[in-house]
């Protein structure tokens, strides 16, 4: 009925004011309330006049009426989330650095994944603390199969807008709301899952260098995620204490692998503290130096580090694959054949030439507690070799040719300047 609808605009509205009013009184309320209140039908973007407007709305209902959505869990692509989650990249890439802000490249959350779940068919719950639109939840449920996360999928995001973006995103990917506890706030000072933790399976793309309260805090000192570090994480660099937070929520039994700024694997003061705590504990699996490029907002290289709690044995396995990439477009981009030549190397957690080395705990605390790849795994040498001998036999050839070029030449300029005499 869309394009006979005068006041289509008017019809959308009270649609979704209609959908957000049936979850009233329901167990599905706190995930349904406010859904919408960033969506305006009534925005100029969509054009200067209400029948404008409407013309758009109307090109975008039939769009979406035209996926062949069929029933999801008889199809291996998920034609609605998949068409959301491509969107939110392309807007990703668009906005620049505000897109980052909430977006994890796909196959860096597959990545990310498949390290938390390696010799798992299932998991209790997954969560992350700044998750954004939750591309990085909906990866287990690909990666496992929804089912096979027991007890649901847990995030918390700070963004008013990006929080209503996860939320919907979990709809669309038929992520029900009983399966799904996502919180909007800020996870350091307020944290919205204490009753929910631990998690089997952490995996976070978490904003690089941001500010939090840190020591101005006085009672974060004594919080009992980042108390056992006896040091709170910079108040201009929250990485670490993302990091400290993430480990006091993961079970025993599990992985956390998180995207983090290079700073914090090299950086002295408070940074170095907490890198102490995290290797004289060895609570830390692996640190994986991923290529350049591969998110949007930055070109920088970023990193994973892998948490573990029981960890059989007492080193760090180091990868770089910093050169496991191909370029597409204006991003670089990790392969299927790139993410198993990294994830293989985490699963045999073998030393190879050029890309991966085990290193233990006593070395890396003579080291500072450096946890740059960069200072354990040697880069290939691909100079090409030069034959001195070969070389300076080349050298002394054309100089002999130079030398008899330039007796031609004056020969050539004398007979000129005798003819002209």
């Amino acid at each position: 009925r869309a394009a006979g609808d005068e006041n289509l605009n008017e019809t959308l509205e009270r649609v979704f004011a209609n959908i957000e009013g049936s979850a009233v009184g329901a167990d599905s309320e706190d995930d349904i309330k406010g859904l919408f209140d960033d969506l305006d039908v009534n925005s100029g973007k969509l054009g200067p006049t209400v029948a404008r407007r409407n013309e758009k709305l109307v090109k975008l209902l039939d769009a979406v009426g035209d996926l062949a959505l069929g029933t999801y869990n008889e199809n291996t692509i998920d034609a609605f989330g998949d068409a959301y989650e491509y969107l939110m990249a392309m807007y990703a890439g668009s906005a620049g650095k505000s897109g980052g802000e909430f977006f994890t490249p796909q196959e860096v959350s597959e990545l990310l994944a498949r390290i938390t779940v390696v010799g798992k068919t299932e998991v209790n719950k997954v969560y992350d603390p700044a998750c954004g639109s939750g591309s990085l939840l909906l990866k287990f449920a690909k990666v496992l199969g929804k089912d096979n996360v027991r007890n649901g999928f847990y995030g918390q995001e700070i963004n008013l807008t990006t929080y209503n973006l996860a939320r919907i995103n979990m709809f669309l990917h038929d992520i029900n709301f009983e399966q799904f506890n996502i919180a909007h706030g800020d996870t350091l000072i307020d944290p919205a899952h204490w009753d929910d933790e631990p998690f089997e399976a952490i995996v976070s793309n978490p904003p690089y260098s941001t500010k939090w309260e840190g020591s101005d805090n006085p009672l974060l000192i004594n919080d009992p995620r980042f108390a056992p570090a006896g040091v709170l994480a910079p108040k201009s660099k929250a990485d670490l204490a993302f990091t400290m937070h993430m480990l006091s929520w993961l079970a025993v039994n599990g992985t956390a692998a998180i995207v983090e700024f290079p700073g914090v694997l090299y950086r002295g003061g408070a940074e170095q503290k907490i890198r102490k705590y995290l290797i004289d504990n060895n609570y830390v699996d692996a640190v994986i130096q991923l290529p350049p490029d591969l998110f949007f907002g930055t070109t920088i290289a970023t990193c994973i580090i892998v948490l573990k709690k029981s960890k059989l044995s007492n080193d760090v396995l180091f990868i770089d694959g910093s050169a496991r990439f191909v370029r597409q477009g204006n991003k670089n981009k990790l392969t299927d054949a790139n993410q198993a030549a990294i994830l293989d190397a985490f699963v045999c957690r073998e030393p190879a030439d050029h890309f991966a080395a085990l290193v233990d705990n006593e070395a890396l605390a003579e080291n500072s507690y450096n946890l740059s790849v960069s200072s354990y795994v040697e880069a290939e040498d691909t100079t090409e070799a030069v034959d001195i001998v070969a070389l300076n036999a080349e050298i002394a050839r054309i100089v002999a040719r130079q030398a008899e070029l330039r007796t031609q030449i004056d020969a050539i300029v004398a007979d000129l300047e005798g003819s002209n005499a």
